[in-house]
């Protein structure tokens, strides 16, 4: 793997904020989808390809998530019309808003193994909420290496105003993470 100028900012900013390690998302093999109900009861499912990420530890043992999806990359299903719908103003505007964050609170590292509640804030279409994913118990000894983490929780789109569409699409937009680290 080359060292990017990307990867080598990110290794000192990690070492200037006296983060004791700091374990990346490996976009090639992690899944970030979302899914979408329509008001006749079928579902719309999409999927964020660019995202980046990374798991820090925090100097007192905690964790804490980072991560960053690229809206413009969206993609829904196999249909070039619903995913030019779903990036379009109507819905995520991806052109005023290309890019959706969290960033959680400090937990403690047992949670990847336990699973449970995961809070943080979501930054998406230019506003911040606080919310809630549920991460699924482990399923080996190192979750994120030797399996994936799962998480997935919803949020409401009208908190974000993402209020296009409503005629055809219910309120609730729930996100499920697959993720994996770099070895």
């Amino acid at each position: 793997m080359a060292v990017t100028p990307r990867i080598l900012l990110a290794a000192l900013l990690v070492l200037a904020s006296g983060l004791c390690d700091a374990q990346a998302l490996d976009t090639s093999r992690s899944r970030i989808d979302f899914d979408l109900h329509t008001r006749i009861g079928s579902q719309v499912r999409g999927q964020f390809p660019l995202a980046e990420g990374r798991v820090d530890t925090l100097a007192d043992g905690r964790r804490q998530v980072r991560m960053r999806l690229d809206a413009r990359g969206l993609r829904v299903g196999n249909s070039e019309y619903y995913t030019r719908l779903a990036r379009g103003p109507q819905l995520f505007d991806v052109e005023h808003f290309p890019e959706i964050e969290f960033t959680s609170d400090p937990y403690p590292a047992a949670l990847a193994h336990s699973g449970g509640a995961l809070e943080g804030v979501l930054r998406m279409h230019g506003v911040e909420h606080r919310e809630r994913f549920e991460l699924a118990p482990a399923a080996c000894a190192r979750p994120g290496y030797e399996c994936p983490i799962l998480a997935s929780g919803r949020v409401s789109r009208d908190d974000y105003g993402l209020d296009g569409w409503r005629w055809a699409l219910a309120d609730r937009v729930r996100f499920r993470l697959n993720v994996l680290f770099v070895n």
